[in-house]
């Protein structure tokens, strides 16, 4: 693998903690500019080659790897005159590491797959932290052929990475988990919110029920932004959970599911992110709700 070029697309704050992994592994970079200038030019920087269209990184790159905001995102690079897909090398592979609409996932493996190629989604468990260590968890589904070839890479990125079946399963299991994982975070930051009301200390109501069944890592994002005031241990923003809320309603909705608690949970982050706090991380829904939210 380190002997191809991996092309990259989405270096937000994930992304670019990716490949500032992947350059500290020795592979070679192609990058192209999605949002932000900052992680690109860092990248260049440091030995990276910036094309300016997808198109073009199709053309230069063996593997190309997406880390991206929403499905309608990664239709837009892939698709088009200057699309992806319209550059794309014979028997190169194609990895979406975003957190997609696997029905769309689905849909763009086929017409990778007509141009040649092959296409694997790749969601990501963790944070850009673990990024830089190499430590993601990586939800992996696709042909297992292209799988096995990608994993050494694929390894450089993930202390557990996991063949999950058929390409758009990744996806799947991704929304389930941030599902579960959101619907934690708005109910304890309803509890740390209601503390204040009820006059109880969110440090004391940490302490007493971490010590027993209720504890988990996320009980302790939260806690870190509620009780010690350091919203950066998930560096995760209202905006993209609303997101995701979003395509697992959709989900729930095709599988013919009332979805319950995900609506309740979604109506919580929308509300956050319809107040202007979409770019704030998770931890800070306790702010919106408990009125202190910074500007």
């Amino acid at each position: 693998m380190k002997s191809k070029t991996i092309g990259f697309i989405g270096l937000g704050l994930m992304g670019a903690a990716m490949v500032s992994r992947l350059q500290d592994s020795g592979y070679k970079l192609a990058v192209l500019a999605n949002r932000s200038r900052e992680a690109v030019d860092k990248a260049v920087g440091r030995g990276a080659v910036e094309v300016a269209s997808a198109r073009e990184l199709g053309e230069a790159a063996d593997v190309i790897l997406l880390c991206m905001d929403k499905s309608s995102s990664v239709e837009a690079r892939l698709r088009g005159e200057d699309g992806l897909i319209a550059g794309l090398k014979p028997g190169a592979i194609v990895v979406d590491f975003g957190t997609s609409l696997p029905a769309s996932t689905r849909a763009l493996g086929a017409e990778i797959a007509a141009a040649g190629g092959t296409m694997l989604d790749a969601p990501l468990g963790r944070t850009p932290a673990h990024a830089l260590d190499g430590l993601l968890n990586i939800m992996c589904a696709g042909d297992k052929a292209t799988y096995d070839t990608a994993l050494p890479l694929l390894k450089d990125l993930g202390e557990n990475v996991f063949h999950l079946g058929d390409l758009g399963t990744g996806h799947t299991i991704k929304l389930l988990n941030n599902f579960f994982g959101m619907t934690t975070v708005a109910a304890l930051s309803e509890v740390f919110s209601l503390c204040d009301k009820v006059g109880v200390d969110r440090d004391q109501f940490y302490q007493v029920v971490s010590t027993g069944p209720l504890h988990s890592m996320m009980m302790d994002f939260v806690k870190a932004n509620a009780v010690d005031g350091d919203a950066t241990k998930l560096e995760f923003s209202l905006a993209n959970a609303t997101k995701d809320l979003g395509y697992f309603a959709e989900l729930a909705g095709d599988a013919g599911t009332d979805n319950v608690m995900g609506k309740a949970s979604l109506s919580l982050f929308q509300g956050a992110v319809d107040q202007g706090a979409g770019d704030k991380m998770v931890s800070e829904l306790v702010d919106v709700l408990s009125g202190k939210a910074k500007s």
